[in-house]
């Protein structure tokens, strides 16, 4: 049979794609997946924002979630953050190629109508507006609780009306308000139901994944399924039981399914940030954070190796 004749300008079409697939170096086509990880100032509750800046680059963070600095977790009142400061604050960031991640606000959402409630969704605001200056994309803003003189419902109506008014606040401002799963409001059915109700661009999810096993014992594999479409950040902790009490760890070290929820993000691709969250400020009697911060990315390393992804 005679052979096919190749026409010349799919002869030089064929040979520009060898050409241009042989230049790829190998690395981006096979480019494996890297997680991207912050840390929560809440583990390092005494550092400066300079210190803060400083150890995050060190340890190869590729971001920072501010909850907090020097004790202050009004962030909007903090030194760093200040007209005449904030312009270098950035600055510094920048210098070290982070990214400020998310801004962890003390907002509750569970309150009735009242001065309380709007005290409380003020400071949401004004933390979307230092986010808007610090180009962050993200504030984080609590459910937060389930109230003995309020119904279930009612309060999950509360959650949510609150969320919608946040949410449309930060429209042109910031990405979105993120509730986090915390407080009572962990299990997996009444944050779907909140978010459902919500259905609004510019809210999302914190997940973090021991806060809600650890009381529930829902499979975060089960967690993720329900919660995927809303999830944009994590917190990332673990934990083990000692003398019957609750005791934080380094990563890896406890006898948590963090790592389950860690692994069902990262196969399917979390493009958001495994930030960790040392709660040092609220647990003065674990490691200090120049052991536990500079830990964390050493064990997502060693963790992720083991993934092969």
């Amino acid at each position: 049979m005679p052979s096919k004749k190749i026409k010349r300008r799919e002869f030089i079409k064929l040979n520009s794609g060898l050409l241009l697939a042989a230049a790829i170096p190998a690395s981006f086509i096979n480019k494996k997946y890297k997680p991207l990880l912050s840390f929560s100032t809440l583990g390092c509750p005494d550092w400066s924002f300079e210190k803060i800046a400083n150890f995050a680059a060190e340890n190869k963070y590729d971001g920072i979630e501010f909850r907090g600095i020097e004790r202050e977790l009004d962030l909007t009142k903090c030194k760093a953050f200040s007209d005449e400061n904030i312009s270098s604050s950035i600055q510094l960031l920048q210098s070290k190629n982070l990214k400020v991640v998310d801004l962890g606000s003390s907002c509750a959402l569970h309150l009735p109508e009242g001065e309380e409630r709007q005290k409380n969704l003020d400071e949401g605001k004004r933390f979307i507006d230092l986010a808007q200056k610090l180009k962050c994309p993200y504030i984080r803003v609590f459910p937060n609780d389930f109230p003995d003189d309020q119904t279930h419902e009612k309060t999950i109506q509360l959650i949510a009306d609150g969320l919608k008014y946040l949410g449309d606040y930060a429209s042109g401002k910031i990405d979105a308000v993120l509730l986090e799963t915390h407080g009572k409001v962990v299990y997996t059915a009444d944050i779907l139901n909140i978010m459902q109700q919500v259905s609004h661009p510019h809210v999302g999810l914190v997940w973090d994944a021991y806060n809600m096993w650890s009381v529930t014992k829902e499979p975060p594999a089960t967690v993720y399924t329900s919660l995927k479409n809303y999830i944009r950040h994590t917190h990332i902790k673990d934990a083990k039981m000692v003398n019957g009490k609750e005791q934080y760890v380094l990563l890896g070290t406890g006898d948590s399914a963090i790592f389950e929820a860690i692994d069902i993000l990262a196969k399917n691709k979390f493009s958001g940030y495994y930030s960790f969250e040392w709660e040092k400020l609220w647990h003065p009697e674990i490691d200090a954070p120049e052991i536990a911060i500079a830990d964390y990315p050493k064990a997502m390393e060693k963790h992720f190796e083991s993934l092969n992804l």
